[in-house]
Order: C-alpha cells, then sequence, then structure tokens
C-alpha cells in the first residue's frame, strides 16, 4: 500500500501548516531558547541561522523529494532511489534507521511535553486553592512525569486516527496559527519588562570567539536538524502526501522560514525573560558563570518569574505560556507518530487505528522505561538521536540523493512540477549542492561530534 492510499494534503496551505508545524515544536520553544543559552547566545544564533541556510533548507527539500518520489513510507523510499540489490538495501536500512529514531525522539518528546500539559494545570489548581494539587503538578515525580507521558500520547493518537486530511492537516491549520500569535505576544510582553534588554543583548551580539567552539557547532547542527525534523522521516513522509505539482523550492523556503521565526521568537521571549526574572531576584546563574538547571531552564525560570509578577495575571501567563508549548510540543509529535504509523499501515493488512494504539503503545511503554530510570536514560536517548542518529541520516540521505539516484530520475522528479524550470540556475545548483557540499559540511561536523 502507498501513501497514495492514506491519502494527500488537500491544499497548499494545509501542507505548510503541517509541515511547519513538524518543525515548529519542542525543538524551538524550549531546545533552542535552552541551547542559545547555555552556548553564547548570539554566537549559537549565528552558527545556527547559518547551518539553517546551508544544511537545513537543502536537506528539508532533499526529504521532501524522496519522499515524494517514492509515493511511500521512508524505508522503501529510499529504496526505490537505488538501482542494483545491494543500494535499495542500503536505502531501506536508512529509512528504516530513521523510522526507529522517531520513535525514540516520540518517547522522551511525549515526557517533555508531558511536563507542559502538567505545567499549564498547575496555575488553575493554585486558583482552586489546592496547593497540594499543584504542587504535585509541578514536581518532577516519577508519578507526575508517568501520568502526563501517558496523557499527551493519548492526544497525539486521537489526532492521527483521523488521518492525513481529517487529523493530521485540520488540527495543524487551527493550532500553528494560535501558537504564533500567542508567542508574538509572549514575546512583546516580556521585551516590555524591566531587565529584558540585558537579555535581548546576549541573544543579538555574538561572542565572536565562540562561534568555532566543537559545543557550538555540535549543539547548532543537532539543533537544526531536530527543529526541522530533518533525518527522523517525517518529512519523506509528508513529501509522500504532497502532490507532484507543488514546488517544493517555495514550500520549503516557506517552512525553513516559519521553523526559524519561531524558534528565534521563542529565544526573544525566553532569554530576556531570564533577565528579567534575574532582575526580580531569581538566580539563574551558578557562581562560575554557568547557567543553573540548563535542562529544565524553561521549567525553572519561567515559573520563577512569574511567580515574582505576582497576582492573578501570573496564573494568566502562566497557563498560556504552557498551553502554547503543549501545542507546538502536539503539532511535532503527530508528525513523528506519523513515520512508524505509516510504515505498518502499508507493510501490513492493518487499519491506521489499530496501527495508531500500536506505536502508541510501543511509545509509552519506551517513555515509561525512560521516566522510570530518568537521570541515566532521558539525556542518553537525547544525544543519541538528535546529536549522533539525524545527523547520520542526513549524511545516508545526501549521498543518495547525489551519488545513487540517477541525474535523469531526479530531473524528471523536478520537471512534473508546475512553473519550474529544471535549468534554471537553482534546480542546476541544488543537485550539486547536495551531491557535494552538504555532505562534506555533515562529515566535518560529525568528526566533531565523536572527536
Amino acid at each position: 500500500m502507498s501513501a497514495q492510499a492514506d491519502g494527500h494534503f488537500s491544499s497548499r496551505i494545509g501542507f505548510i501548516m503541517a509541515a511547519a508545524g513538524s518543525a515548529v515544536g519542542v525543538g524551538n520553544i524550549w531546545g533552542f531558547p535552552t541551547q542559545a543559552a547555555t552556548h553564547g547566545g548570539g554566537a549559537f544564533l549565528l552558527v545556527y541561522v547559518l547551518l539553517i541556510v546551508l544544511l537545513g533548507y537543502p536537506m528539508l527539500m532533499a526529504e521532501l523529494m524522496v519522499g515524494r518520489h517514492g509515493q511511500t513510507n521512508p524505508a522503501d523510499a529510499m529504496a526505490r532511489l537505488g538501482h542494483s540489490a545491494k543500494t535499495k538495501n542500503i536505502g531501506k536500512v536508512i529509512g528504516f534507521i530513521s523510522i526507529i529514531t522517531a520513535t525514540l525522539i516520540c518517547t522522551f518528546y511525549s515526557i517533555l511535553s508531558g511536563w507542559f500539559i502538567s505545567f499549564a494545570i498547575a496555575p488553575v489548581a493554585q486558583i482552586a486553592n489546592k496547593p497540594e494539587i499543584a504542587n504535585w503538578l509541578t514536581d518532577f515525580s516519577v508519578s507526575r512525569n508517568f501520568v502526563f507521558t501517558l496523557v499527551f500520547i493519548a492526544l497525539v493518537i486521537l489526532v492521527i486516527r483521523q488521518g492525513v486530511q481529517q487529523g493530521i492537516e485540520r488540527w495543524s491549520k487551527r493550532l500553528m496559527p494560535m501558537l504564533l500569535l500567542m508567542l508574538v505576544g509572549g514575546a512583546f510582553y516580556i521585551l516590555s519588562q524591566p531587565g529584558a534588554i540585558e537579555g535581548l543583548k546576549v541573544l543579538l551580539v555574538p561572542d565572536f570567539s565562540m562561534v568555532f567552539h566543537t559545543d557550538v557547532l555540535v549543539g547548532a547542527l543537532g539543533q537544526t536538524f531536530f527543529s526541522l525534523s530533518v533525518g527522523t522521516g517525517a518529512m519523506m513522509v509528508y513529501g509522500a502526501y504532497l502532490h507532484k505539482q507543488e514546488s517544493l523550492s517555495k514550500l520549503t523556503a516557506f517552512v525553513t522560514l516559519t521553523d526559524t521565526m519561531v524558534a528565534f521568537l521563542a529565544a526573544l521571549m525566553i532569554i530576556p525573560a531570564m533577565y528579567v526574572a534575574q532582575h526580580n531576584g531569581v538566580q539563574i546563574f551558578a557562581e562560575d558563570g554557568s547557567l543553573l538547571n540548563s535542562d529544565t531552564l524553561v521549567f525553572s525560570v519561567l515559573p520563577a518569574l512569574f511567580d515574582s509578577i505576582g497576582g492573578v495575571s501570573q496564573y494568566i501567563l502562566a497557563i498560556v505560556f504552557f498551553v502554547l508549548m503543549t501545542i507546538a510540543g502536539l503539532t511535532s509529535a503527530m508528525s513523528i507518530v506519523e513515520v512508524p504509523t505509516s510504515y505498518i499501515v502499508e507493510k501490513t493488512s492493518v487499519t491506521r487505528s489499530k496501527a495508531t494504539l500500536m506505536v502508541g503503545a510501543v511509545i509509552a511503554v519506551i517513555a515509561s522505561v525512560i521516566v522510570f530510570n530518568f537521570s541515566s536514560l532521558f539525556g542518553l536517548i537525547i544525544t543519541l538521536t538528535t546529536e549522533r542518529a539525524q545527523p547520520l541520516i542526513a549524511l545516508g540521505i545526501a549521498i543518495f540523493m547525489g551519488w545513487v539516484w540517477h541525474r535523469n530520475e531526479l530531473l524528471a522528479e523536478i520537471a512534473q512540477q508546475d512553473g519550474v524550470n529544471q535549468n534554471s540556475l537553482f534546480w542546476r545548483i541544488w543537485p550539486v549542492y547536495v551531491k557535494f557540499v552538504c555532505p562534506f559540511l555533515i562529515v566535518v561536523i560529525i568528526m566533531q561530534v565523536f572527536s
């Protein structure tokens, strides 16, 4: 069964909202500000933007191109680029690893997003004068983590079971505009507070001595691929749901621009918020200058900031912000869970509804194991998937795009797009760029990761 049987996006805006929703998520609103705050603010932002342009955009378009060409799941889509049994099998392995990676990413993603739900409910408990419930909702206990991880997974399953148009597309159209409006409003509010300008300087003025630090390069590369969902197979699946006539260069540009804009807006809100909190007496840096609680920055600094504001406003701000985070988590998780779901639907006679439940159950079991072994597994899974697996998968895709997929077949795929001249400068440069430059850049940074 191909992706055709599962439906296509009904409109261009539907795809853009769904793909942007996949790209815009916890990686942008939790990951990017945390990485930027930990790795020099402006220096990290500069490297990140460069990598988005040099690697993120071309590799995102490569994944969409492979998915649309194959019209199937990532494993079979990659296999269809090969012309021998060996290359087909290698392509299938790369695609299958991306499916496994997507599944593993969804485990820690569900834990994080579960925290967002509990933090959004906690102010309601405080207003209702239920401090013991509010404390449980904000304490990092095993029971709280376990319950809300399962709650978030259940929400994702409810959406995915409805299919491409009625589930993913419909909810992306509703949630993405809401997320953008809330982000813009939050950024404006924070920037109006005393102390925010110092944080704004940290974000916008780069320390050029840090630009070539290994931690900055590795963190920015991982963030680039994680935030754009490159190397998870999600964009291949979404590419399979695209009509052949759609212009990928424009669609990819919209998605990349939206993703980068949201990451910047999130940083524009959260990093100045750190300094507003510091201005209000909240300690955010250790004596050696390092960031306190960098892994849980959003869950420590922002609630402290909201508490320092006082009154009803602190509850309203907390609810709005963590609802925003939940929406971001949901739009991304929908695309990630769709990857293994689409594979099972195409490879078996299982219905979409049952396949979604199966995938949800597997994710719930693995996530539960992580919850009960949090200190040893949570950080490990994040490192293995976002900093190790995703760059390696992206390298495999770039090599297959440039060296295995026959040029004439690639040009024929390009030519099917409406209003596209395959002999234009862009379409002459892009295949060569993916063939030579992308693998070189990925290998250079991967060597830094493993050095």
